[in-house]
């Protein structure tokens, strides 16, 4: 014998319509509230996730740029230090070749010993100044390309300089002693050479400084278009939680309701058998 379809009457199904539409919203907004977010894939709304999509890939890819900035400041930071140790360095040499000046020759030989050593620690620093393999103390070949965008289309290029003797024109010190004589004009050549090294010091130290502002100006903009971007996406995706919370109390409500509803409709059915 064929099983005959159950039917429902007008009532029951109105009722059991409504109650399976609340428990779809139902689990939407549970889905909202779990994951935070009113769109979670691009079912929900292509537009807004496919937006919020490119800007958090464009985030990403700026914040990795700030790191490359954040090496490009320690790259720089760690050539300052370098100039400033050079710098200490040729004082202690001048301060070695104006004492040899009022010395016996005996003593002006020791200085001129030690200003040697103070030479040779000059070449010795210019050459430690570097980071992660580049120093932008080690000559004009060695070059440090900072991008700002994603792309790598705005970018700084910071070109080093030699600041070893040779580079600074600091001769090794001789002559300055001449049998038990004390050669002056070696010694004020020697003096004049480390002033000028000082001022080309002044002046690449003063360019590092330039280009390290740029480039902490360029960090601060980057992390700032990071969180705009990060809000661009996060406004486009993310639910409000006060709002679904008070559609979970709602819809739970509205299925209470259903259910009441739909048992309601059950027991009038039920009622019209007892009448046979």
């Amino acid at each position: 014998m064929a099983m005959q379809p159950i039917t429902l009457t007008s009532g029951m199904r109105a009722n059991l319509v409504s109650l399976q539409n609340t428990n779809s919203m139902l689990e939407t907004t549970q889905k909202r509230l779990a994951s935070g977010k009113k769109v979670n894939s691009a079912l929900d709304d292509p537009v807004a996730y496919f937006t919020a999509v490119n800007h958090e890939q464009r985030s990403s890819d700026l914040a990795a740029r700030k790191d490359e900035m954040s090496e490009a400041v320690q790259t720089i930071k760690a050539g300052d230090a370098g100039i400033s140790s050079i710098n200490t360095l040729i004082a202690a040499a001048k301060s070695l070749a104006t004492s040899a000046l009022s010395a016996d020759s005996t003593t002006a030989t020791s200085l001129m010993a030690q200003f040697n050593t103070v030479r040779t620690q000059i070449d010795e620093m210019a050459a430690d100044s570097g980071y992660k393999g580049v120093n932008l103390l080690g000559g004009e070949s060695v070059s440090l390309t900072v991008k700002f965008d994603e792309l790598g289309d705005s970018k700084l290029g910071i070109t080093g300089f030699d600041a070893s003797t040779t580079g600074l024109s600091i001769s090794e010190g001789t002559g300055w002693v001449t049998g038990t004589s004390v050669v002056a004009s070696s010694i004020d050549t020697a003096i004049v050479e480390l002033d000028d090294a000082k001022n080309t010091l002044r002046t690449q130290s003063s360019k590092l400084a330039n280009n390290l502002s740029i480039i902490t100006a360029r960090q601060e903009f980057t992390q700032g278009m990071i969180n705009v971007l990060k809000d661009g996406a996060a406004s486009l995706t993310n639910a409000d939680m006060n709002e679904e919370g008070a559609n979970m109390l709602m819809l739970q409500t509205r299925q209470s309701l259903g259910t009441t509803s739909l048992s309601l409709a059950s027991q009038a059915a039920q009622a019209v058998l007892r009448l046979f």
